[in-house]
């Protein structure tokens, strides 16, 4: 293994495509937690970065033969995750997805001014939400949204193990999502209720 260790990526790479199991571990070994840490910087729910990281390198291995990597292997493991974050956030409702939500709901009302109170509004919302959680809890999710530290990063600078930092992170978020709901169907019923007395 140590041969593979002192391998540079595109060397590694020929070997993935001759089959060889070590090269595909070293690569794994050399990037899967890099990219756990910057698929978890984007997402809401804490089991999707594993489950992409691991279909990433099962789609890897698979593909081996047919790869064109020609100049920076980590670049386009980064892209690859990068793409299946996107359509990860596609298929999950987050917060910014209400927001956008709500904004052009205010938007269909043409007021510049309206969207400005629906923005205040809505980081009001989630300031007062965040400010229900306890100290711990705000300060792990302030961490890990608004400093973007990846979930070891935390562990390691709140003593923590990195579990209790997932449990801790994974409640905020349920608790944002439930207040986020609400404001969004007030929000619609304001909508339909403008529409239907116009």
């Amino acid at each position: 293994m140590a041969v593979y260790n002192s391998s540079g990526d595109l060397q590694l790479v020929d070997l993935l495509k001759q089959d060889d199991e070590a090269a595909f571990t070293e690569i794994y070994h050399r990037y899967a937690e890099k990219l756990v840490g910057f698929a978890s910087s984007k997402l809401y729910n804490l089991d999707d970065p594993r489950d992409i990281i691991h279909d990433l390198f099962v789609k890897l291995w698979e593909e081996r033969k047919s790869l064109k990597i020609d100049r920076n292997l980590e670049a386009y493991l980064f892209t690859l995750v990068r793409y299946r974050v996107i359509d990860r956030i596609r298929k999950n409702i987050t917060h910014e997805d209400y927001s956008e939500m709500v904004l052009a709901l205010h938007t269909s009302l043409g007021s510049e001014t309206e969207q400005q109170i629906a923005a205040k509004e809505l980081k009001q919302r989630i300031g007062n939400s965040l400010e229900e959680l306890s100290p711990r809890v705000k300060e792990i999710y302030h961490l890990s949204r608004e400093e973007n530290l990846s979930i070891p990063e935390i562990a390691s600078k709140l003593q923590l193990s990195e579990q209790t930092v997932k449990n801790q992170l994974t409640s905020a978020l349920k608790h944002l999502r439930r207040a986020l709901t609400c404001l969004f169907c007030f929000c619609i019923i304001a909508l339909i209720s403008i529409l239907i007395f116009q």
